[in-house]
């Protein structure tokens, strides 16, 4: 077997950075599951936009439109944060990852990683490139 066949056995909130007490927010997420296992790793949790200086931004998107939504959220997002595109894989889906990337291109963000959500779905992390970070004072 391969490096590239083996299956990860690391926890979903590892592969997907949350860390004790991480500024969450999921924008169209509605999973339940996945809300739970957050609860487990912080309590800063928000449904819907995001306050400023947000850590993670998990995007429920299943169509090139959605993606809009990119401009208002690297907005909300701490310099070294992530936007994660959740999208349904596989024959169900309706969003291919180069629109994603071509999306976050447009918004002056780069993907850097893709993991698998669920059975069903699949996350692409969003970025905003390290030369493009506001650098403290």
């Amino acid at each position: 077997m391969s490096q590239l066949d083996r299956v990860s056995t690391r926890p979903l909130l590892d592969k997907l950075g949350v860390r004790p007490g991480a500024r969450v927010a999921l924008v169209d997420l509605d999973d339940a599951a996945f809300r739970r296992l957050l609860a487990t790793r912080t309590t800063d949790l928000t449904d819907g936009w995001p306050k400023g200086s947000t850590d993670l931004i998990f995007l429920a998107a299943d169509s090139v439109e959605a993606l809009g939504a990119l401009t208002d959220l690297r907005a909300r997002l701490v310099p070294n944060g992530a936007i994660w595109v959740v999208s349904r894989k596989g024959r169900a889906a309706t969003l291919r990852d180069t629109e994603v990337i071509a999306a976050a291109i447009d918004q002056g963000l780069v993907d850097n990683k893709v993991v698998s959500f669920s059975e069903t779905h699949t996350a692409l992390r969003l970025v905003i490139p390290v030369r493009l970070r506001a650098t403290p004072r």
